[in-house]
């Protein structure tokens, strides 16, 4: 398991880093020898001369400055600190005859001010509580920076061609309140570039609210998406607010939207061209602010040429398309989801391991997908989950791919596998020329993942590849 005291979020382990300004050296040193007693790693600077070279070249958390002092005095030390550093609390110290400057001080971002002669109590107290402040804000930023990690367009893993090209239409879509509809099988990811969608919109810091219409039966599913006054029904006890007020100034995700029935497809299609709702059993209507995102793993437009979804409905949820392939037709982003799901489930699990063996690789190349990234990811969970030796082989790959890989993508120690078997008698050079276009191939010719399944140098491949002509 992962030791929290290692753990970067884990701030409040990290010595605050504090500058003391004042001219009185011995005094000031005394404070830092004071505030050292307190977990803060302290400076002091002579001179507000000084003070300002150390604010320039170095990062401080709490800045303590003397208010008279020479030519730099305090307030040019809390100006050079608010625009150097604009999370860096500054704490002022005065004599009583300067107390109107102090005043001033606060006025221009000062966290507070202390009179002389300095009671360090007061003063260790101020330092902590600015320190605590700043780490409140140092985590919001971390969690913030975590999700936007999660979420953000970097989190719609891929280095194909197919996946460039959505991460520009999200990038052109995210800041619109247009309507989005996401079509895909399932496990590729649809959710994932919803939340994306929303966390580089405006509405970020709203609601993100999923519902997925497949997994409720319909005798619920308008009470889910609207709301139910008391007695609108049997079992309705009280009122409830349903997903759409729920998500009021963010975004609702409807996945599977194909699946909805007919009845409550009239009502969701009146409240996006209304932007108003009634709960059920309710008179009044309420007006919403929210932005759609819809998801489908069917063909929508042969089911409203079957009848079985509303035409005016499917063009109004259909104002931008985003169609998600599948993991079998982005064979290439394979190696970069392995590496992303193994750092992430690893952080998780809190169990390092030092990646895919060979075998592996071939494996998740060979086998095609049908569950898409949703299956690869659960693979990689139980391959890590199931490891005894710090090397993620077949062994612990579920029997379906397993299977496969036994059959068909030996080690490097097996023989070589049947489907090779015209090699036999061949040269070498033959049998090498077979193997990196093989390599080339379960890559969809990506050199350097291609290198490493054979276990040889990028610059060797490339070469190998010019030597023998081969199609990359």
């Amino acid at each position: 398991m992962t030791d929290s005291k290692n753990d970067p979020a884990d701030l409040s382990t990290i010595p605050v880093r504090v500058l003391i300004v004042d001219d009185d050296e011995g005094h000031a040193q005394a404070v830092a020898d004071s505030l050292a007693r307190i977990n803060c790693d302290c400076k002091v600077a002579g001179s507000g001369e000084l003070g300002a070279q150390l604010i320039h070249a170095e990062s401080w958390d709490v800045v303590v400055t003397d208010l008279r002092m020479g030519e730099v005095d305090g307030l040019e030390i809390l100006r050079l600190t608010k625009e150097e550093l604009p999370d860096a609390e500054v704490i002022v110290l005065t004599g009583h005859g300067s107390i109107a400057s102090a005043v001033t001080a606060m006025q221009h971002g000062a966290y507070t001010y202390l009179t002389k002669p300095l009671d360090i109590g007061e003063l260790r107290s101020a330092v902590e509580k600015a320190s605590a402040r700043l780490r409140l804000i140092r985590r919001n930023a971390e969690l913030r920076r975590s999700l936007d990690e999660r979420f953000g367009f970097e989190g719609v893993i891929g280095n194909s061609p197919q996946m460039h090209s959505i991460v520009e239409i999200l990038k052109n879509v995210a800041p619109t309140d247009s309507t989005v509809l996401i079509h895909g099988e399932n496990g590729t990811g649809k959710e994932l570039v919803a939340h994306a969608l929303h966390q580089n919109s405006p509405r970020k810091n709203k609601p993100f609210v999923p519902l997925n219409i497949s997994a409720l039966p319909n005798s619920i599913l308008e009470s889910e998406l609207f709301g139910h006054e008391a007695g609108s029904f049997t079992g309705a006890i009280g009122r409830r607010i349903g997903k759409f007020e729920h998500a009021n100034g963010g975004t609702l995700f409807l996945d599977e939207v194909g699946e909805m029935p007919m009845d409550t497809q009239v009502k969701l299609l009146r409240v996006l061209e209304e932007r108003k709702i009634t709960r059920l059993g309710a008179n009044d209507e309420l007006p919403i602010n929210v932005r759609l995102v819809a998801a489908t793993n069917a063909d929508l437009h042969k089911l409203v040429q079957d009848g079985k979804f509303r035409e005016d409905l499917y063009y109004r949820i259909n104002v931008v398309s985003i169609h998600l392939p599948p993991l079998r037709d982005r064979s290439g982003d394979i190696p970069l989801l392995m590496e992303h799901f193994l750092r992430d489930l690893s952080k998780r699990t809190g169990r390092e391991v030092q990646g895919f063996s060979r075998a592996a690789r071939k494996a998740f190349f060979a086998y095609q997908w049908p569950g898409n990234i949703r299956q690869l990811r659960n693979t990689i969970e139980r391959m890590l989950v199931l490891d005894n030796d710090g090397v993620l082989d077949i062994d612990g790959l579920p029997p379906e791919i397993a299977v496969l890989v036994k059959d068909q993508l030996p080690d490097a120690d097996d023989d070589i596998p049947s489907g090779a078997d015209g090699l036999i008698g061949k040269s070498m050079t033959e049998v090498e020329r077979y193997y990196i276009q093989r390599a080339l191939d379960l890559t969809d010719g990506n050199r350097e993942e291609a290198a490493k399944m054979l276990e040889i140098g990028e610059r060797t491949l490339y070469r190998k590849i010019k030597e023998y002509e081969l199609r990359k």
